[in-house]
């Protein structure tokens, strides 16, 4: 089937789940349950331990986003999602929510039909090859075998990115990160392509990481977030304000450790009105006033989350770049809650 018939289907269905879709915090409420669709599995991002427990940096999102409307963190049903099934399940109704490692593009914004409500994570493409190849740069990759997964933006960046170094590839088509992986240390590819921390988050799953390395070069801009469908405006607003929530929590130093002793009220405004000491701002939201300090509690503020699944200190070991906040020379940048 053609790329563009698929892509209008799915138009159609996100139109009618958009329509449909205005109800979706009533329906969150009444079920007490978020459905938040994720990756199948990437470590560092979300992933089940061996208790069948969510966790991750994109897992965060889903469970602020339930504590600030059903003040439960853990009242979240995780739906695993490929990146070829993912926007089906957006667009049909099936899940509520989008968190997993999406890029957001023309397309998928105006197209697709789908709403981001934010990034909150600033990537972009790279490649992981075997050290024993001894390749130290992506424009030594003509006749590689490359591993991609199908459905995603990596796809199309990978064809424009050789075709404009004038180099042949044999793509070797995969679903799921894992099964990149079997795949690329069975030696059925000569290099994975995917989002630059979706390699670092990779590589620290294998065996002995060291014997693989990330390339320099960082071929695309990939700004990760959270979706909605189109016309689902209200859940929108509450996913984007969520979001950044954690984000501003950050800037303003408001922690997991002190947000009880801040709620007592500070004489910072913008603090006051994000705890919810101040103003109606959860009202405007069609929630209560506590819902931010619920969705910073579950988890902590954006650096907290950042540092716990993903950051230095971990085995992905990322660096902040340019997901530090705009104040130390970052992009993240929360708009005022006022």
């Amino acid at each position: 089937m053609k790329k563009s018939v698929i892509l209008g289907a799915l138009t159609v269905a996100g139109l009618a789940a958009g329509a449909a879709g205005a109800a979706t915090l009533d329906d969150v409420k009444a079920r007490g349950k978020l459905n938040c669709g994720v990756t199948t599995g990437l470590v560092g991002f979300a992933a089940p331990d061996a208790n069948g427990e969510w966790n991750g940096f994109d897992v965060a999102v889903c469970r602020a986003v339930a504590a600030a409307v059903l003040s439960d963190p853990t009242a979240v049903e995780f739906v695993p999602t490929t990146g070829k099934t993912r926007f089906t399940a957006l667009a049909s109704g099936e899940i509520d929510l989008l968190a997993r490692n999406t890029t957001w593009t023309f397309s998928r914004d105006v197209d697709l039909k789908f709403e981001f409500v934010g990034v909150n994570y600033y990537d972009g493409q790279g490649f992981m090859v075997p050290k024993e190849l001894n390749v130290s740069s992506a424009k030594e990759l003509g006749g590689a075998t490359v591993c991609i997964q199908t459905g995603t933006t990596t796809e199309l960046n990978l064809a424009d990115y050789f075709r404009k170094n004038n180099m042949e590839y044999t793509p070797v088509p995969i679903e799921t990160n894992a099964e990149a992986q079997q795949q690329y240390l069975a030696g059925a590819c000569d290099v994975y392509t995917t989002d630059a921390s979706g390699l670092a988050a990779t590589r620290a799953a294998f065996e002995n990481p060291g014997d693989h390395v990330v390339l320099p070069e960082i071929i695309s801009k990939e700004p990760l977030g959270p979706l909605v469908r189109h016309g689902d405006n209200d859940w929108g607003d509450i996913a984007r304000w969520t979001l950044n929530a954690l984000i501003a929590a950050e800037e303003y130093g408001i922690t997991s450790a002190n947000i009880e002793e801040l709620s007592a009220g500070t004489d910072n405004p913008e603090i006051n009105r994000i705890l919810g000491t101040e103003g109606n701002l959860g009202e405007m939201l069609g929630l209560d006033n506590e819902w931010a300090k619920r969705a910073i509690a579950a988890g902590g503020n954006y650096g907290e989350i950042f540092a716990r699944n993903i950051g230095e200190s971990t085995p992905i070991g990322l660096s902040r770049g340019l997901n530090a906040q705009w104040t130390d020379g970052g992009l993240l940048y929360a708009p005022p809650f006022r």
